[in-house]
């Protein structure tokens, strides 16, 4: 087999692996799951930058302004109240970070993009741990 036959197989193995995640996954899984991918796009992104690939940093950036988009269309103003304006005050920051940055070649303003999403994360995470009982107790 072909280095480019094998490299197709893994990448149609790794979209369907994507797919059944996605298709088995609760609300709460989901938005992790996009969490994690925009993570994903601005590091990419950052390693293009960092090499001068213009075109693929420019792909990745798009990919990680798509994710925050949808992002901000999954909050729940009614129910999440401040705390959903306030994240989407900083989902929209983040996306004019993440333009200027591409624009400018700016590896900080990637970097700050990505800070300000692991603690998104960290938070999202840490609900996810609090409303699962702990291993080997039972739930009350």
């Amino acid at each position: 087999m072909s280095f480019a036959k094998a490299r197709n197989a893994l990448n149609q193995y790794s979209q369907n692996a994507a797919d059944t995640a996605v298709e088995s996954a609760n609300p709460h899984r989901l938005i992790q799951m996009l969490l994690e991918g925009m993570l994903d796009r601005v590091a990419t992104a950052k390693g293009h930058m960092l090499r001068g690939e213009i075109q693929p940093k420019c792909q990745q950036v798009g990919c990680a302004i798509a994710i925050l988009k949808g992002l901000k269309m999954s909050l729940d103003h009614d129910q999440g109240g401040d705390i959903a304006q306030n994240l989407e005050d900083l989902y929209i920051y983040m996306e004019r970070r993440l333009i200027e940055g591409n624009r400018e070649n700016d590896v900080t303003a990637l970097d700050e993009v990505s800070e300000l999403m692991k603690q998104i994360k960290e938070a999202w995470d840490a609900i996810a741990g609090a409303s699962r009982p702990q291993q080997g107790k039972q739930a009350v």
